[in-house]
C-alpha cells in the first residue's frame, strides 16, 4: 500500500501574517477555508511540490513557531538563496555540514558555502517563516539509488522538467565530445538520462 506524505502542519499565532508570507514566496494558495470564528484551514504548496502545508486557527495544539527542520529541495541552492532574499524570506547564507552527512541541528557545524564537491544533498540555507518556523532548503541534482521507483518517472512541474533537461543536455554534451561526433539519437540518449537520474540508478556516458 502507497503512503504518500500529503500535508505537513505548521504552528502559527497570526494566520493572515503567515498566509502573506508564504504566498509571497510563490507558494500557490489551494484553500482558505473558515467555518466559523474559531477554526480556519489554510493550504499552501510550494512550486512543484507534491506534499503541502498547512495552518490556520485550531488546527494544531503545537505551540506556534515550534516546527522545527522542515525542508524543501531546490537544484540551484545559490539561486534558491537569491530568490528568498528577493522575496523577503530573509534565508541564512548557502552552508554545508562539517561531518558532511545531512546537518545538524541549528546552527552547529555549520560551514560557510555549498558543499566543495557540490555533492547532492550536500548543500542547504535555513530561513524562517514569521513565527519562527523552521526551514532548511537542500539542494538536490541526483537521487540516491532506491529513492524514487525506477520504473516511474514525474515531473511535477514545467520548471521541474526544463531543469532536468538542461542537465541532460549538459551532460549531452559531454557525451558527443567524448565520441567525436554529433548524437542523432540524442532523443533516445536524454530520455535514458532523465530517467536514471530520476531513479538515481547509474547514468549514461
Amino acid at each position: 500500500m502507497d503512503m504518500k506524505l500529503e500535508v505537513v502542519v505548521v504552528p502559527v499565532s497570526d494566520v493572515d501574517r503567515a498566509k502573506g508570507f508564504y504566498t509571497r514566496l510563490g507558494w500557490r494558495l489551494d484553500a482558505d477555508i473558515a467555518t466559523d470564528d474559531s477554526f480556519r484551514v489554510v493550504q499552501v504548496t510550494p512550486p512543484g511540490s507534491p506534499a503541502s502545508v498547512i495552518f490556520g486557527t485550531s488546527v494544531t495544539s503545537q505551540a506556534p513557531g515550534s516546527a522545527e527542520g522542515l525542508h524543501v529541495v531546490v537544484d540551484d541552492i545559490n539561486a534558491a538563496h537569491d530568490e528568498l532574499k528577493r522575496l523577503g524570506a530573509g534565508p541564512s547564507e548557502v552552508f554545508h555540514d562539517a561531518g558532511g552527512v545531512f546537518h545538524h541541528a541549528g546552527t552547529e557545524a555549520r560551514v560557510p558555502g555549498p558543499d566543495p564537491r557540490r555533492t547532492s544533498y550536500g548543500s542547504f540555507l535555513s530561513f524562517s517563516d514569521p513565527d519562527g518556523n523552521g526551514w532548511v532548503a537542500q539542494e538536490i541534482t541526483g537521487r540516491l539509488p532506491g529513492r524514487l521507483d525506477p520504473a516511474t518517472t514525474t515531473f511535477a512541474s514545467a520548471d521541474d522538467l526544463s531543469s532536468a533537461l538542461r542537465r541532460a543536455a549538459a551532460a549531452h554534451g559531454e557525451h558527443e565530445a567524448r565520441i567525436g561526433a554529433e548524437d542523432p539519437d540524442w532523443p533516445d540518449w536524454y530520455a535514458e538520462y532523465m530517467v536514471r537520474e530520476q531513479a538515481g540508478t547509474e547514468l549514461p556516458s
